[in-house]
Formats: C-alpha cells, sequence, structure tokens
C-alpha cells in the first residue's frame, strides 16, 4: 500500500488555491513532486549522479517541460499519433525553468542533473507555464542534490489597470503585461516577457509584486521539505585544486592580460592574443618542469582554466576600476550603426542592420491565410498570422560546426524578437489580411544578434509596406558589480555577456517597452541600480531609433510591386454560403477565372474574407464579383446583365454575380416580338432594370424595354384636320 503522500497547499490570490504534493508518484527519482491547481497538474521529478563524469570540466544540466495530449483529452496530430520532439513553446519553457535553476546550483558541481517537467493534466484556463519551475524547484527542495537556495516563478499580468499573480488564459486577452519573473527569496534571478509599450517604472512595479508572490512560494515550499524531513544535502567531489598552480598562472600571466584586455582591439585578434599568451605560459610551465616536480597534463588542465579564471578577473576590474571597456568605448556608448534597407530585389521587405561586429540580414514574406503557421499545445490549437525565424549559422562567429535545425538558443531569441515585434503589428480585424514571416540570417556576431533581429526587423517590416506605426529598437545591456562597486554596460560585447553579473535585454519604441529578457547572477542587486540600468538601456534604445527613423521614417504607403496583393472585405455571416457556393463551387469559379487565393471564414458573427493576387486588376475583379454576390438588388436601379439562355417567353439574364432573372419577351422592346431569334443571343450584354419579383417564386422581374425611349405614336391618314369637319 502506498504511503500518505505529503501535501502543502497555499493562496495565491482571489481564493485561488495550488497544491504540492509528493510521496506518491515517481518515487525512485531524488526528488518528485506534483503541483495542482484547478484541474491542472504537473509532474516534476529530479535525478542527479552521485559522481561526476571522468574529464568533467561543466556542469550538465538538462532540463525539459512537455505536454502530453491525453493530459486535455486529445490525440496528437503527427501521424504516428504520439508525441514528438519538444514544440518551440515547450522549449521556451524548458528555458524558462533552466535559466532559473542553473544559478541554484554549486560553481564546483559538476554532476549530471536531469529535470523533467510534465504536464499530466490540463486546465483550459490555467496556464502551466507559470507553475513548471515551481515544480521543478520542488522536486529540488524535498531532493537531497544540492542547490544553495529555493526559488520559484509566477507570471504578472496587468489587467484592466490591475496586477494580477498568475491569470487566466482569458484574463490574459486582456492584459497589457505579460511577464515571467523568477527569484529566490531575496534576489531577482530571472525576468522574461512582454507589454504594450509600458513604463520603466511600471515594469519596477510589476517586479516587486511578483516578488511578494514568489516569497508566499518558496515558504510553501520550505514547509513540505520540513514536512518530508529532508535535514540536509548530499555531499559530492568537488574538482581538484592547485593554490600554488593559480598563483603561478597569475604571477606569469596577470600583466599580459591586462595588456590585451585594455588594447581596443577586434573580437578575433583579442581572442588571439589571449591564446597566445596561455600557450607561452603552458610551454614556460612545462619547460620549468623535472623529475621531481612533473608538470602534469591534469595540472595543464587546472593551469587552463586558472588562466580563463584571470581574464575574466583582470577585465572585470578594469571596467570597475578604470571604466575602460575591452573595445575602448565608454559605459554608456553604443557601437557605430549601419543600416539600409530594400537591400534585396526579391524578397518583399529587406533590411541589413549592423552594429560593431554584429550584423543582422532580415527578410519579410508577405503570405496568404492558407500560409499561417498552426501552433499545437495540450490546451488547444491556434493559428498566428505573425511568424519570426532566427538563423544563426557559425560562420557568424568564425567558427566551423555541424548545420543542423535550430536549438533552444535560436528559438528562445527568436521569441523575444518575435514578442516584440508582435507589439506594432495590425491586429488581425484590420484591413491587413497579410500573413506575415520575418527572417533574421545573423551574418556576423560579438554581442546581441537577437537585438540586432528586432532593428532589422523593424526595418525590413516598414520596407515590406507593413503598416506599423512605429519603429522598435532593442539594446543588450550588462552589469558587472563588486563590493561597494558597480558599472553598467550599454550594447555589451560578447565577451561583456560572459563576464557580467546581470545581462539583460530591453526592446521598445520611444514611448515605452515591448519586450524584456534578463538573467542576474548576483545575490542581493539594489532596486536602485535596477532602475539606473532601466534608465540606461532607455537613452540607449532612444539612440538605435533616431538613426532607425532616418533610414526609413514610416511605412511604404503600399507593398512592393512584386508582392501579391490583398484585399480584406467584411460581409454579412447569412452570405457566407453565397459566396462559397454549393460544395465551393462559387468560390473556387472565382478563384479559376480571377487567378487568385479567396479565403473566407466566420469571425466575431460576420465574415471575414480576404483576396490575394499577384496582378492588381485580377484582385479587382474577384472583389467586385464577391460584392455583386452579396449585394441585394433593389427594385428600380439599372444593371449590366448578361444573357445567360433563351427560352420562347423570353430571357434569363444574369444582372449580379450568382443572380439571375427573367426579361420576358414582353420587356425586350416596344416592338411585338414573335420569337427572339435574330434579337438576342446567349453571351450578349445587355442593360436591365429591375422592376419587381415575382410573388409567388420570389424570382426577379427584369426590362430592358423600360430604358429604351417610347416611340412616338403616328396620326391616321384619314383623320380630320380641324373641328368644322365634325359637323358635316
Amino acid at each position: 500500500m502506498l504511503q500518505q503522500p505529503i501535501r502543502k497547499v497555499f493562496d495565491i490570490g482571489d481564493g485561488r488555491e495550488v497544491t504540492i504534493e509528493t510521496g506518491r508518484l515517481a518515487r525512485q527519482a531524488d526528488g518528485s513532486v506534483t503541483v495542482s491547481m484547478g484541474k491542472c497538474m504537473l509532474l516534476a521529478t529530479v535525478v542527479a549522479n552521485k559522481e561526476p563524469k571522468e574529464g568533467q570540466s561543466f556542469f550538465p544540466l538538462t532540463v525539459d517541460y512537455q505536454e502530453k495530449f491525453a493530459s486535455a483529452g486529445r490525440i496528437p496530430g503527427s501521424f504516428f499519433k504520439r508525441e514528438g520532439r519538444l514544440s518551440d513553446y515547450e522549449v521556451l519553457t524548458s528555458r524558462l525553468i533552466d535559466r532559473a535553476l542553473r544559478p541554484l546550483f554549486p560553481d564546483d558541481y559538476l554532476c549530471e542533473v536531469q529535470v523533467l517537467v510534465t504536464l499530466i493534466s490540463s486546465d483550459p484556463e490555467i496556464l502551466p507555464d507559470a507553475m513548471a519551475c515551481l515544480a521543478a524547484s520542488a522536486a529540488l527542495a524535498v531532493s537531497d542534490v544540492p542547490i544553495k537556495e529555493i526559488i520559484s516563478e509566477v507570471r504578472i499580468g496587468r489587467v484592466n489597470g490591475q496586477f494580477k499573480i498568475n491569470p487566466t488564459r482569458s484574463e490574459m486577452e486582456n492584459s497589457d503585461m505579460d511577464f515571467i519573473i523568477a527569484a529566490t527569496e531575496k534576489n531577482l534571478m530571472m525576468v522574461e516577457g512582454e507589454s504594450e509599450e509600458c513604463s520603466e517604472d511600471d515594469l519596477v512595479a510589476a517586479l516587486g509584486v511578483a516578488h511578494e508572490a514568489i516569497r508566499v512560494q518558496i515558504k510553501a515550499q520550505e514547509e513540505l521539505r520540513a514536512l518530508k524531513g529532508v535535514s540536509g544535502k548530499r555531499e559530492y567531489t568537488k574538482p581538484a585544486q592547485d593554490e600554488a598552480l593559480r598563483e603561478k598562472v597569475y604571477g606569469f600571466a596577470q600583466s599580459k592580460v591586462y595588456e590585451v584586455a585594455k588594447g581596443k582591439l577586434g573580437k578575433h585578434e583579442r581572442t588571439d592574443r589571449f591564446e597566445a599568451i596561455e600557450e607561452e605560459m603552458l610551454k614556460s610551465f612545462e619547460e620549468a618542469a623535472t623529475e621531481e616536480a612533473p608538470f602534469t597534463d591534469e595540472q595543464k588542465k587546472m593551469a587552463k582554466n586558472y588562466f580563463h579564471d584571470l581574464q575574466y578577473d583582470v577585465v572585470r576590474d578594469m571596467i570597475l576600476n578604470e571604466r575602460i571597456r575591452l573595445d575602448g568605448r565608454s559605459l554608456t556608448e553604443i557601437r557605430p550603426l549601419d543600416m539600409e534597407v530594400d537591400v534585396l530585389p526579391s524578397p518583399h521587405g529587406s533590411a541589413l542592420f549592423t552594429r560593431g561586429e554584429t550584423q543582422s540580414l532580415t527578410t519579410v514574406t508577405l503570405g496568404t491565410a492558407l500560409d499561417e503557421l498552426l501552433v499545437e499545445s495540450a490546451a488547444k490549437s491556434e493559428y498566428s498570422k505573425f511568424i519570426l525565424h532566427y538563423n544563426f549559422p557559425p560562420f557568424s562567429t568564425g567558427e566551423v560546426k555541424m548545420m543542423r535545425g535550430p536549438g533552444r538558443r535560436e528559438v528562445g531569441h527568436g521569441n523575444l524578437a518575435m514578442r516584440s515585434l508582435k507589439q506594432m503589428m495590425p491586429d488581425s480585424g484590420d484591413d491587413f489580411g497579410y500573413t506575415v514571416r520575418v527572417v533574421s540570417d545573423i551574418l556576423e556576431s560579438n554581442g546581441s544578434s537577437s537585438m540586432a533581429t528586432v532593428c532589422a526587423g523593424s526595418l525590413a517590416l516598414m520596407d515590406a509596406g507593413v503598416p506599423i506605426p512605429k519603429h522598435v529598437s532593442g539594446i543588450a545591456m550588462g552589469l558587472i558589480t563588486k563590493e561597494e562597486k558597480f558599472a553598467i554596460l550599454s550594447d555589451i560585447l560578447g565577451d561583456e555577456d560572459h563576464l557580467g553579473d546581470m545581462d539583460f535585454k530591453v526592446t521598445g519604441t520611444r514611448d515605452g517597452i515591448c519586450g524584456v529578457q534578463m538573467d542576474i547572477k548576483v545575490d542581493g542587486l539594489p532596486m536602485e541600480v535596477m532602475k539606473q540600468a532601466l534608465e540606461q538601456a532607455k537613452a540607449g534604445r532612444l539612440h538605435i531609433l533616431e538613426a532607425m527613423y532616418k533610414t526609413i521614417p514610416e511605412a511604404r504607403a503600399e507593398v512592393k510591386p512584386h508582392a501579391p496583393r490583398v484585399v480584406k472585405m467584411f460581409i454579412d455571416k447569412e452570405f457566407i454560403g453565397a459566396v462559397i457556393g454549393p460544395g465551393g463551387k462559387v468560390i473556387q469559379e472565382m478563384q479559376r477565372e480571377t487567378g487568385t487565393t479567396i479565403n473566407i471564414e466566420e469571425v466575431n458573427n460576420r465574415g471575414e474574407i480576404s483576396i490575394f493576387g499577384i496582378e492588381k486588376t485580377a484582385v479587382e475583379k474577384a472583389e467586385n464579383w464577391i460584392k455583386g454576390i452579396v449585394a441585394v438588388p433593389v427594385v428600380g436601379e439599372v444593371y449590366d446583365a448578361v444573357v445567360k439562355g433563351i427560352k420562347e417567353f423570353g430571357a434569363f439574364v444574369e444582372f449580379l454575380p450568382g443572380k439571375q432573372g427573367l426579361v420576358h419577351i414582353s420587356e425586350i422592346s416596344w416592338k411585338r416580338l414573335e420569337t427572339l431569334d435574330g434579337v438576342v443571343k446567349e453571351g450578349d450584354s445587355m442593360k436591365v432594370k429591375l422592376i419587381g419579383t415575382d410573388p409567388k417564386s420570389g424570382k426577379f422581374k427584369l426590362s430592358r424595354k423600360a430604358l429604351i425611349p417610347r416611340p412616338e405614336k403616328k396620326e391616321n391618314k384619314g383623320e380630320a384636320s380641324s373641328p368644322a369637319s365634325g359637323n358635316n
């Protein structure tokens, strides 16, 4: 018989309760919990090897979040009808958990750890990603895997002007902020999300509200751990250290590394110089070795690690003490900018954005409604009309690597750019009916290629004629702290990203923030420093925006001549069937005759039609055709008609697309006709007037003669010409 599970229940506001439970499922894992709210339930497990692999020099942490379709009573739509590789949404959720958990482990802990979080029961109104990191942290908390602190993670939205923790799906549709925030009891760890041009003060306020909610969740985890009786963490094998060797490395290379660091060199030259110093140092140590004091392979490996530690310390101290950066810039200075639009002849929009040694070539492609992206999760499937893909080929950093599919980094960077630019995209209800795909190919990279993607994407969208009202730019910031000193760095290099204590990316317009991605690696970051960093980021963002507006100040009035044309129409829903026709006959005929693509669907209780075509005249022809179908014939109106059939009693004509009526033989001409032979034939055009409808059948009655002047009557020859004649 299973032991009684251990539970902890807490309130997250508005009477909504979250339950954390351990001891019932997956008991052979080092740590296992379920987290549930409503019908939503997540299972999180953690397993860690007892010893590191031989030669291991880094911390191998794997985090995977997966949604089981059975959790929502659905069968996957794939060919095999089972869950396959992680979707982009699952990858992004995995990254959110990973980025929050990774700093919790000791720096010298090198044992492999695997954290798996699985959605096992879905609730249509509850977003599971907001609780996934809580589940992962709780699994670690009830295990003996060594972590330094307990964390948690929440989503915060602003609904009708009020902040709300973990709002429902329905509430998020009316929220103008969407941030996921991770923190320990004392410190923020990670922030990611989007907003509709919120201010820096709004973001800081949201962080404060979220942190209070996180503290409640951390307390619940601590109480659950105490109930389980976890009293300590396991011991682990630490990497060997040689302090004497460390001193030798610092003594030999410190001044040399400092000279290179302050040399204002380019990325590759600086890297080559550092490598040359390292090789010189190792050669010196090997030459000084003796049989009694050999320089072993293990010592060589440690010396390399100490050399990298030296680089880290020297560069940080230089920036903090001398306010000098690796490329010679001031702390707030942005690297040289260069940008162009319309750089490629065939894409529907293109831009080349270069900032220092980072470069993005971005294209925009305009497609039809048939090109929309299906985004499928356990809870629901929906289509997206805005797609952004980010590619990071190895040549962008001067490296040789295998070319495979996009990795988690590419998915994460592309998502941040997509969420930022999406804030300026036209609403689906607007006349802009295109599906838009933005592709950023990074050609060079030395610091924040994701922010280059945002800038290049904004430029390319305007070049394509997508009616975005404002430019969106982005900037990557860094922070270095030591004791009481700190330095906030604008537009960081790749090396500065590695050695910083906080790196964060902020995107936005002149009027507010559109996206944020932030990772904080130090304890006790004062909120005043955070505010200063956000203000410095705003100044850098505005600087880049000025250059973007000089390049292209507003979206082009029309799409490029070679881009597909689109017209969006809205009709009463009762006409949808008439436009489609029986078995799709009418809409297929329109597409065949005009060479256009026509998409029709019911949205908000009305018909929404999008017409796509390469030639403007073809789109106009299809538009007029549909207008004719949905037009309501008016008695007394005149129409251009085409004869469709001849009968002995009259001619059937089509006077509006899909609408026919009878011109009776008596309504063809003022002259009495016995037959229509030689008068009209099929295919003839004529103007007709709608004179009524048949009261029994409802069929339309039309007249041609009503538009022909009535001939004057001729006088009889024998008729008297004067009144007098009548008196004879």
